[in-house]
């Protein structure tokens, strides 16, 4: 997915790699999407060496040179090529690590699994914590009806989630 969000800054406007890092960052991004700084720039050397972008200038910041890339056609044909495939992906999987774990939750002491259960819980807390304000800011910068959707869908996915945790806690615990 990485290739996918740089190419989509890349059609905007020609950008180097930390600007891309900072849009990033600046919209959330780096939550939702699993983008590490060091797959940004590994992504667009790799890119660049297949093709789909360009060097088109060079900036020279102190002693480092910023690199500043743009779409080729076969970027922007990749780009296409990939909305497509992610279109027709689940928008959320049944399947997971979480739930096998769970088989087997009876194998340690209760109080171990209590404080995992809880740990859990609370990074899905401040997940969706950060879903919220994110929506809510955003918002005042105008959101199209699908980024609504989209945000409704994680704050409620997180929702149910951390209803879940709760719930396997209590249960967990008689």
């Amino acid at each position: 997915m990485t290739n996918l969000i740089l190419l989509s800054f890349l059609r905007q406007r020609p950008m180097h790699g930390y600007e891309i890092q900072q849009l990033i960052q600046t919209s959330r991004m780096d939550v939702w999407a699993n983008v590490l700084s060091g797959s940004i720039y590994y992504a667009l050397n790799k890119m660049e060496s297949e093709g789909l972008i360009v060097t088109t200038a060079e900036e020279r910041t102190g002693a480092r040179i910023r690199k500043i890339y743009s779409i080729t056609e076969d970027g922007e044909s990749l780009f296409q090529r990939m909305i497509r495939e992610t279109l027709t992906l689940p928008p959320h999987s049944a399947k997971s690590d979480f739930s096998l774990g769970l088989n087997w939750i009876e194998n340690i002491p209760v109080s171990e699994a209590v404080s995992l259960l809880e740990q859990n819980l609370k990074q899905v807390e401040e997940s969706l914590a950060q879903w919220r304000l994110g929506k809510e800011i955003k918002s005042q910068y105008g959101l199209t009806p699908i980024a609504i959707a989209t945000f409704d869908n994680a704050i409620a996915l997180l929702d149910q989630d951390a209803k879940f945790l709760r719930q396997v806690i209590s249960l967990v615990q008689k």
